[in-house]
């Protein structure tokens, strides 16, 4: 009878520790999640950097200000970022002149790989290279494709993870155009 009230006692201790173990994480999660100011959201600025591109001299991310930026975290071994790097194209070239900026930011490779990419999808879009994936840390990317929205005045309107169409691009960057 004690061995069986025994072994009861234990499984209500182990059931209690992994109960406070889950809360420990929970609030671990949420803490460095919400609580944390330096999380980069929608409703917030943009934080600023300044990347080499491609193509061309260092682009600061403040230099865009009073245009809307599509700013795309995308890498060249990314079945969904390939997917929809024709939609973003064909938006840039429908809006430039309304001043709509796409800017894609790769990241962690290397330029020749990244130049036959760019190549082969005919962007034409301003590419910026984060070898180092200082910005990438930065805004806290995991999956990619991860997009924002900023508007004109620089705040993040919305981010969007994953593969994007022409229909989704079209809605948010009319949303950042206005």
């Amino acid at each position: 009878m004690t061995r069986q009230m025994n072994k009861s006692n234990r499984t209500y201790v182990r059931i209690a520790i992994l109960g406070v173990l889950l809360l420990a994480l929970v609030f671990a999660l949420y803490s460095s999640i919400v609580k944390d100011p330096n999380v980069v959201k929608a409703g917030n600025d943009a934080p600023n950097f300044s990347l080499p591109q491609l193509d061309g001299p260092a682009m600061k991310l403040s230099d865009l200000k009073g245009k809307a930026v599509v700013l795309n975290f995308w890498g060249t071994w990314c079945e969904p970022c390939k997917a929809e790097m024709p939609a973003l194209q064909k938006q840039y070239d429908a809006l430039k002149d309304k001043g709509l900026v796409v800017v894609g930011v790769n990241i962690g490779e290397t330029p020749v790989a990244i130049q036959s990419f760019v190549k082969q999808y005919n962007v034409s879009f301003p590419i910026l290279l984060d070898r180092d994936l200082q910005i990438t840390k930065m805004y806290r990317i995991g999956p990619i494709p991860t997009t924002f929205f900023i508007d004109r005045d620089g705040e993040i309107e919305e981010i969007f993870i994953g593969q994007m169409n022409d229909a989704i691009i079209s809605q948010k960057v009319a949303n950042i155009l206005e």
